[in-house]
C-alpha cells in the first residue's frame, strides 16, 4: 500500500519543484527526501520522476498520482474535523497567518472574539506576504490564512485549499497632487519588494496604462510607502487598508483596481470546530471594520 507521508512529499515536490526547497518546508534533509521519494517509486512500481542533472521533474504517472493524493489528504482532513467535533471544548493550537493590514483591521478584532469565546484554543499569529500563505497551509505550519488577489494578479486555484471571498478594498494611487495614473510615466515610484503580489501588481497596472513604472524605492509597509510620497520621493499604488494613516499632503485617487482578500484552508478542514470558529471571527471583524 502506497504510503501517505511519502506521498505528501510527492505533492510538495510538484508545487515547489525542487527537493531542497520539499527538504525546508517540511524540516526533512533533501537525501531523506530523496530516499523517500525513492521508496514510493518503488513501492508504485512505476517511474515517478525524472532527473537530468539536478533538476527532478514529475513523470505522466506522478501528476496522475498527485491528483489522487490531494483528494486522499483531503478526505483525511474532513476526518480530523469529523472527530474533532465530538470534543466539548475547543483546545490546541489555531495558527493563522496574514498580512499586515489585514492584522491590524480584521484579525485582531477577530483574535479578541475567539479568546473570549474559546479561552482554552492556543492562537498562534503569523505574518506574512499573502503569497508563501498557499505553501504554508500545505506544510501544516497554518491552518488559516488570508490570501489576495488583484485585479492584475489573479492567483490560480490550488487543488490542495479552499477559499471563501472576505473582503474587497480599492487600491488608489498616491501622489503628492491628484492626476491620472498615465500622468506619473515619468515619475519616481515607490512599490513593495520584488516577487510580492503588490510589486507585481504596480508594475502591471502601470503597463496596463501605458509605460514600465521606473521604481526608485522598494518598502513594504504602506505607512513608510505613503511617508515617502509624503517626502516628495515618488508615487505609490496602495489599496484601502494602507490608507488610513495618510499623512498631510498626500493625495489619494481611486483607480477602478481592486485587491480581494480571500479566507483560505485546507481542503476538508472547513469543518472542523477550530477553523470554523475562526472563519465565523474573521467574517464578523470584517464585516465590522469602518469602510466596508
Amino acid at each position: 500500500m502506497l504510503d501517505v507521508r511519502k506521498l505528501r512529499l510527492l505533492r510538495e515536490l510538484s508545487h515547489r519543484e525542487t527537493i531542497a526547497a520539499v527538504a525546508q518546508a517540511l524540516a526533512y534533509t533533501p537525501s531523506a527526501v530523496s530516499q523517500q521519494l525513492a521508496a514510493l517509486e518503488r513501492e508504485a512500481g512505476v517511474a515517478l520522476l525524472t532527473r537530468t542533472g539536478r533538476r527532478v521533474t514529475l513523470t505522466p504517472a506522478a501528476v496522475a498520482l498527485v491528483r489522487h493524493t490531494e483528494r486522499i489528504l483531503a478526505v483525511l482532513e474532513q476526518a480530523g474535523a469529523e472527530l474533532a467535533t465530538t470534543r466539548a471544548e475547543l483546545t490546541g493550537t489555531l495558527r493563522i497567518g496574514a498580512f499586515p493590514t489585514a492584522v491590524r483591521t480584521i484579525l485582531s478584532p477577530a483574535l479578541v472574539a475567539l479568546s473570549s469565546a474559546h479561552p482554552r484554543l492556543e492562537l498562534r499569529v503569523t505574518e506574512l506576504d499573502p503569497a508563501l500563505a498557499p505553501d504554508a497551509l500545505r506544510a501544516e505550519t497554518l491552518d488559516v490564512a488570508l490570501i489576495q488577489e488583484y485585479d492584475y494578479v489573479p492567483v490560480p486555484a490550488d487543488p490542495a485549499l479552499h477559499s471563501e471571498p472576505l473582503f474587497e478594498e480599492i487600491v488608489y494611487l498616491a501622489a503628492r497632487s491628484a492626476e491620472p495614473l498615465a500622468a506619473h510615466r515619468e515619475s519616481a515610484w515607490i512599490a513593495s519588494t520584488p516577487g510580492t503580489l503588490c510589486h507585481t501588481m504596480t508594475v502591471r497596472a502601470c503597463e496596463a496604462a501605458g509605460f514600465t513604472p521606473r521604481i526608485r524605492h522598494h518598502a513594504d509597509d504602506f505607512g513608510t510607502v505613503l511617508a515617502l510620497v509624503a517626502a516628495g520621493q515618488g508615487v505609490a499604488l496602495v489599496p484601502e487598508f494602507g490608507t488610513r494613516d495618510r499623512p498631510p499632503g498626500v493625495t489619494l485617487g481611486a483607480l477602478p483596481t481592486r485587491r480581494r482578500t480571500h479566507l483560505a484552508y485546507r481542503r476538508g478542514a472547513g469543518d472542523h470546530p477550530a477553523v470554523r470558529a475562526a472563519r465565523v471571527a474573521l467574517r464578523e471583524s470584517a464585516e465590522r471594520s469602518p469602510g466596508r
